[in-house]
């Protein structure tokens, strides 16, 4: 072989090592929210805890994910996406540990909200070093497709893995990270590139605002979680929804005001990540917060035990790592635009058959035909959403907008999960649950109308001259045109 073909052998075998840790890290950060869905009854009867309070449990990870997300982005163009992804990965397993020794509820939320302040420092990172790594179009898709493929596999492990690990003790669906975080901090030195220019020192971290952000979401939750168990008039939710609307209010002044904001101007005007950010959120709002009512309708209606509620959704997670292995095909053939908005109206008919057979008692017929529908369209879903939003966006600004889009999709899990509380009830029944995916049905609905009339519709693009002059890859006009 010459010399020449042996450094291209050694240049892709180093790019898949290092595509392959960044896949380990986002099945990790998937799996470690939806992995104590089934664990939440064992959770509650050792802290006697009430459905309204044990959301938290999941709530807890997600709003300190989404509120520290911009400003992971921010730390990720500053120090360096690899020196990011390492300290943050330290910080997660250290929180894994915490949470699995937990003695009580304080200590287990702390520990809930350090996971998810870490893995906002490592998403992004991981979505940085992905779209900085392959050239914007099929080589990068085809990596957003492998990243993928983990990503939404990762929520419906998640599920399995809880009910396993639990029918041992719930607190192993915290140890079991530590193994995965150690691997990846011992092999990120050795696999994942090394920063080809030195960090942004001029970016600032405005940390004021993503406290701001945090603290909004955070109240809003709380919120919606009084409303659930104590009224919409009660002093608690007023309080805390008043507060959250101030704080959202201070948040949109200084980022008008800031000399350096967490979030780009520029960036906020670009149309494909603005879709994308609103994708996300629908997204979660429904195929990615329906874990959360397929779990209580089978351990706390069907009486699933832990072992069975995980492995009925095996299916379900199958259909999803098919659907992520074809994404790029599909979007290859039909654009994104189309796929996208094909990938939501699959997931909102599959939700709407789980919303008509609440009332049946046969898995096999009842509940596993709409689980492969979902699982299939959450598939493709979970991959077209990041091509699209991420198409248009400068490499220098990769880790605001994957944080921006994950910001989106963590905040709408938080407050989604708030709203189907107030959905379900207290003592919900078959008809509770069959509004509850209804609701996430609308969502789907609302994400194809979305993907549907906001992104551009242009001929689909070609390699050409342009994108060795002037412009940077994977920007200007030939990237908008792959939306198609």
């Amino acid at each position: 072989m010459s010399p020449t073909g042996t450094t291209g052998a050694a240049s892709r075998g180093a790019t898949r090592a290092a595509l392959a840790i960044l896949a380990v890290a986002q099945f990790l950060l998937a799996l470690d929210y939806s992995i104590v869905y089934i664990a939440l009854p064992s959770v509650g009867n050792e802290f006697g805890l009430t459905e309204s309070s044990v959301q938290w449990v999941v709530s807890g990870y997600a709003v300190f994910f989404a509120g520290f997300l911009i400003v992971g982005g921010r730390a990720s163009d500053r120090f360096g996406p690899r020196n990011l992804y390492i300290a943050a990965m330290l910080l997660f397993g250290v929180s894994s540990l915490a949470g699995g020794l937990a003695s009580d509820t304080a200590v287990l939320l702390v520990a809930r909200g350090f996971q998810g302040v870490a893995a906002a420092m490592l998403q992004p990172a991981v979505i940085a070093l992905i779209n900085t790594s392959f050239e914007a179009g099929p080589a990068r898709n085809r990596a957003l497709s492998v990243w993928g493929t983990v990503g939404a596999s990762g929520l419906a492990a998640g599920v399995m893995t809880g009910g396993l690990l639990t029918t041992v003790s719930w607190r192993w669906i915290f140890l079991i990270n530590l193994p995965i975080a150690l691997l990846c901090i011992l092999g990120a030195p050795r696999l994942l590139p090394k920063e080809t220019a030195a960090p942004r020192r001029d970016t600032t971290l405005n940390v004021p605002n993503g406290v701001l952000c945090t603290g909004t979401v955070l109240l809003a939750a709380l919120g919606l979680t009084q409303a659930s168990s104590r009224g919409w008039s009660h002093w608690s939710t007023l309080a805390a929804l008043g507060t959250a609307a101030v704080l959202l209010a201070l948040f949109v002044l200084r980022e008008r005001t800031s000399e350096r904001p967490l979030v780009d101007p520029m960036v906020r005007r670009t149309r494909s990540l603005l879709v994308g950010c609103g994708s996300t959120a629908l997204y979660m709002a429904s195929v990615g917060n329906m874990f959360f009512v397929v779990t209580l309708l089978l351990q706390e209606l069907r009486g699933y035990g832990p072992l069975s509620a995980g492995l009925a959704f095996l299916p379900m997670a199958v259909a999803i790592t098919v659907a992520n292995s074809v994404a790029a095909r599909l979007v290859d053939a039909l654009g994104v635009r189309l796929t996208l908005t094909l990938a939501f109206l699959a997931d909102a008919a599959g939700l709407l058959m789980l919303a008509f057979q609440v009332r049946g008692d046969s898995y096999v017929a009842d509940l596993l035909p709409g689980l492969l529908v979902t699982g299939f369209a959450h598939g493709v879903t979970y991959v077209v959403m990041f091509i699209a939003g991420t198409a248009d966006v400068e490499d220098r600004n990769q880790g605001v907008a994957g944080a921006m889009m994950t910001t989106a999709q963590y905040m709408s899990g938080a407050l989604g999960i708030a709203v189907l509380v107030l959905v379900l009830g207290t003592d919900p029944g078959q008809d509770d649950f069959g509004r509850a995916f209804v609701a996430t049905a609308v969502a789907a609905l609302l994400g194809a109308a979305l993907a549907w009339f906001g992104l551009v519709r242009t001929a689909a693009a070609r390699p050409g001259p342009e994108t060795a002059g002037g412009t940077e890859a994977g920007t200007g006009p030939r990237q908008e045109e792959r939306l198609s």
